[in-house]
């Protein structure tokens, strides 16, 4: 198997201490609301963060709701006509936290404005501090910096100059988090480190807005600077010997180890769940390839060797690969967990229709008194509902289950 703990080591250094504060911002049963800018807004559309979140909490789960809007800035949030205030939407899901993704558009403003942006930052905390949008405590806030500029060549020619702002930014928001006593997620040298890797997909699709391989590689790390030493889940590692029938593993229990010249096969159990499959068929930078679910089996006889769980086929490698170690994401355990990340994005595409639906005019604008606009806001309501009761079954679809596992020799 690769050695993999000296990159875990090196990783964990640089993303591990972006939080301000000694407990977790986020705990189990929260009402959390995601606000900010693009990042932020595009975080409900590919859904890594939240179902992470959810396998972290599945037992007094989590709620969102992303009330984040592209291109919005701390001073600049502009909404259609009539709009539901922010203030009402953070009361209505009874908001214990929010997370607030800024610094992005900010940054335009160079060296010279980032006094506006500590002020501006500063009178966006006090709008919320003491607030008890739950009706009972007062909300948390926690502050997230702007991702790195991707180098993408002529579309990005001033790579450089970006960064240094951005880099700028994200330690005006570190000073202000600190001086509240606010958690403070740093996302901008995790990214930049990932990006100045050769090896790998590219983050964005234009240097700032990730695509959904970089909302996949950025949640993990936003995840742990979350959860900072606290119960941090590894990546499910399983390695075994064929000729001893032994083995150990992290994550899952083995069990019923038996092998014979057609190969190994034993049964898995799974103690927490799996890592979700990268969305690339490319191969991963060595300081994201740590983060896939592996099987390595040493003393296999030389040949070509197919795995199948529970009948379903997931990988065929040779001897050689199985014993240096093979990603094994597509099992049917990480296909469930991607149904989960499915299920995500639909409870927040139905909560964005009763939110942000496209028709505002009919809802909210001159419109709303035509037959049409009379009809809309009774179907926003029940688009409302519609979230609610998916919030409420999303972390009874995290399930942990034993599978029977076999490695078979592949017959020419």
């Amino acid at each position: 198997m690769k050695c993999i703990i000296p990159i875990l080591a090196v990783f964990g250094c640089l993303i591990g201490n972006g939080s301000a504060t000694a407990d977790p911002p986020i705990r189990p049963g929260d009402h959390v609301a995601i606000v900010g800018n693009t990042f932020a807004d595009q975080l409900r559309i590919h859904g890594y963060l939240e179902t992470l979140l959810l396998q972290k909490t599945s037992d007094t789960p989590i709620s969102i709701r992303n009330l984040g809007w592209g291109g919005d800035m701390l001073t600049a949030r502009d909404r259609p006509t009539n709009f539901p205030t922010e203030e009402t939407t953070l009361r209505d899901h009874q908001t214990d936290v929010i997370v607030a993704c800024f610094g992005m558009g900010e940054s335009f403003a160079g060296e010279r404005g980032i006094e506006k942006f500590k002020a501006d930052l500063e009178a966006w905390i006090e709008s919320h501090r003491g607030r008890k949008y739950n009706g009972k405590t007062e909300v948390r806030l926690v502050l997230v910096s702007p991702i790195a500029c991707e180098d993408l060549g002529h579309l990005t020619p001033n790579l450089d100059g970006r960064n240094h702002d951005l880099q700028s930014y994200t330690r005006a928001m570190r000073e202000v988090a600190e001086s509240a006593d606010l958690a403070f997620i740093d996302l901008f040298e995790p990214s930049r480190y990932l990006m100045d890797e050769q090896k790998g997909p590219n983050l964005t699709t234009n240097g700032i807005h990730l695509n959904q391989y970089g909302y996949w590689a950025i949640s993990r790390t936003f995840l742990n600077q979350l959860f900072p030493e606290h119960d941090e889940t590894p990546p499910w590692q399983m390695r075994m010997d064929a000729n001893a029938k032994t083995g150990t593993a992290i994550g899952v229990e083995l069990a019923d180890i038996a092998s014979d010249e057609t190969g190994i096969q034993f049964r898995v159990t799974e103690m927490t769940p799996p890592h979700l499959p990268p969305p690339a068929d490319s191969p991963l930078p060595p300081q994201l390839e740590f983060l896939r679910d592996t099987l390595a089996v040493e003393n296999l006889p030389p040949g070509t060797y197919a795995l199948t769980v529970d009948g379903e086929h997931v990988a065929t490698a040779s001897a050689d690969q199985w014993t240096k170690g093979v990603a094994i994401d597509a099992s049917p355990a990480h296909a469930e967990a991607e149904s989960v990340r499915a299920a995500v994005n639909d409870k927040n595409l139905q909560f964005t229709y009763s939110w942000k639906a496209l028709n505002q005019v009919h809802i909210v604008g001159e419109r709303r008194s035509s037959p049409s606009g009379r009809a809309l806001p009774g179907e926003v309501i029940q688009f409302s509902e519609l979230a609610k009761e998916r919030d409420a079954n999303l972390a009874k679809r995290i399930r942990l289950a034993t599978r029977q596992w076999r490695l078979s020799r592949v017959t020419q």
